[in-house]
């Protein structure tokens, strides 16, 4: 099943048939939201808002592990994540969307970045942190589309809350070599890969952050509404695009990416950690 997890903006989507609306508790606490279980253009989906209802939650104050936990718990596979994002390059432009292939994290430190720990050592691989058969299936449905889809592009994740200097904008788009920039796929991504998950950002572009010398090109909130319903459109265009036909299976060394990486042996599991790994080795 595909999970999709809306961004600023994306609260609901309107054409969801909704079967069952979820509110649960994860070991690592609750959710952002209530996760909608529902089809979806005859596809069965479950829908959970990153920000909560209302935007309640700033990009740091999100339960990323219980996100990825419950909808991977209520049987998603894949997840479809749609995030509001700044281009640091002139030819991505405020209103298209943008495909993620790779993450920078440039956070600091406050967000807890992944399931391991506190008696689990585990390492999973995340040089190829996207799922590229999701990634080839998104890609698909916009040429089917005829909508134009930038792809291969590398999201810098900050810490924010704030917007970010030009000093900030500068080095990551001149010295870390990205292509974007947001506050909320990290450690989302790293999370799904380990729940074993394809893992796939569908970026809606709202400006150009502060890179350029004309300030009225500069980031703001009063930039990001100006654009960003435009762009919600094409993303859920998009979205019921990609469930008109099946989608392709998960490479397995995404569906089996625990297999060798957890250090600890099982025997020195407790019986919640036991329970919850069976989640996410599922």
């Amino acid at each position: 099943m595909l999970g999709v997890i809306g961004g600023s903006g994306l609260y609901t989507l309107d054409d969801l048939d909704i079967k069952e609306e979820h509110e649960i508790q994860t070991p690592f606490g609750s959710p952002s939201d209530k996760i909608i279980e529902g089809t979806y253009k005859g596809q069965s989906v479950l829908f959970l808002s990153r920000h909560g209802e209302g935007h309640k939650y700033l990009p740091h104050e999100i339960n990323y592990r219980a996100n990825i936990y419950a909808l991977k718990s209520l049987g998603a596979r894949k997840l479809f994540a749609i995030s509001a994002a700044g281009s640091l390059r002139i030819e991505i432009k405020p209103g298209e969307l943008a495909l993620v292939s790779q993450y920078f994290d440039h956070t600091r430190g406050q967000r807890i970045a992944s399931f391991f720990g506190n008696g689990i050592a585990g390492h999973v691989s995340t040089a190829k942190p996207a799922c590229p058969s999701l990634t080839a299936d998104i890609q698909d449905a916009a040429k089917r589309l005829k909508q134009h889809l930038h792809s291969r592009k590398t999201y810098a994740c900050v810490e924010g809350p704030r917007l970010g200097t030009q000093a900030e904008s500068f080095f990551l788009r001149d010295f870390a070599r990205c292509d974007l920039v947001g506050m909320t796929n990290v450690p989302e991504a790293f999370l799904a890969r380990e729940a074993q998950m394809g893992y796939c950002t569908l970026c809606l572009v709202t400006d150009y952050d502060c890179w350029m010398d004309d300030p009225s090109q500069h980031v703001s909130v009063e930039k990001f509404f100006e654009t960003y319903g435009g762009a919600v459109e094409k993303a859920k265009a998009l979205l019921g695009e990609l469930l008109s036909t099946p989608l392709r299976e998960t490479p397995d060394d995404i569906r089996q990416a625990l297999k060798n990486s957890i250090l600890t042996p099982d025997t020195a599991f407790t019986s919640q950690q036991k329970e919850w790994l069976e989640i996410l080795r599922g």
